[in-house]
C-alpha cells in the first residue's frame, strides 16, 4: 500500500478553520491516509481485519462485508481530496498529543455510517519519502524549467533583434515588448 501512496498526489483539504495536505489509497486488503498540517505528519495504515473490526465497534446496524466498507471509505475520502464533500457527509478532525483522529459521518444503504481514522506520528523515514523528497525533487525541477526559460527568452530576444536590425517592423505595436532583464525578473520574484 505504501508504495502505490507514493504515486497520489496531495491534495488541500479543510476541516473547521485548519487546512492540510492529505493523501490516500485503498486496496481491498485495506488502506493508508497520510496528513499533514506542515509542521507535523500523522498516517494511518489499516488491513482488511482492523477494518472489519472497527467498523462493528462503530456501525452496530449494519452488516456489509469489509470491501463494501473499503469501497464506501474510498468514495468518501476521494470526494474529499478532490474538494467535492457529500452533502451527506461530514468530516471533523481532532489533534491530541497522541495524535490526529479524523472523523467521519455518512450514510450508507441509507443507515447512518461513522468512521473514524486513527492517525499517530509518521516516522521520519515515511516524511522523507512521501514530502520532503518529492518537494526537494520538484523544486530542482522547477529551477532547471525556470533556468530553460530564461534561455529561451534571450534567445528570442536576440531573434527580435536580429529582425530589427535587419528592417524588420511590427504590424501591430502592441506587440511590442522589452528585452527580458533577468536580474529585474528575479528581484520582482522574490519580492512576490
Amino acid at each position: 500500500l505504501e508504495s502505490s501512496l507514493l504515486t497520489k498526489p496531495w491534495a488541500s483539504v479543510c476541516f473547521g478553520e485548519s487546512t492540510f495536505l492529505a493523501k490516500v489509497c485503498f486496496r481491498d486488503t485495506g488502506y493508508i491516509l497520510l496528513i499533514s498540517d506542515l509542521s507535523s505528519v500523522w498516517y494511518e495504515s489499516a488491513d482488511a481485519k482492523a477494518v472489519g473490526q472497527r467498523s462493528k465497534e462503530l456501525n452496530k446496524r449494519l452488516t456489509v462485508h469489509v470491501s463494501s466498507f473499503l469501497s464506501h471509505l474510498c468514495n468518501l475520502m476521494c470526494h474529499l481530496l478532490a474538494g467535492q464533500p457529500g452533502a451527506t457527509t461530514a468530516f471533523s478532525c481532532h489533534l491530541s498529543s497522541n495524535g490526529l483522529r479524523l472523523h467521519v459521518k455518512s450514510e450508507l444503504s441509507g443507515l447512518p455510517f461513522y468512521w473514524d481514522f486513527h492517525c499517530c506520528p509518521a516516522p521520519l523515514e515515511m516524511v522523507f519519502r512521501h514530502l520532503v523528497r518529492p518537494l526537494i525533487q520538484m523544486n530542482l525541477a522547477l529551477q532547471h524549467q525556470v533556468q530553460e526559460l530564461i534561455s529561451l527568452l534571450f534567445q528570442k530576444d536576440a531573434e527580435i533583434e536580429d529582425y530589427r536590425e535587419s528592417g524588420a517592423t511590427l504590424s501591430r505595436d502592441r506587440l511590442r515588448t522589452e528585452p527580458f532583464q533577468k536580474e529585474m525578473f528575479q528581484q520582482n520574484f522574490m519580492a512576490e
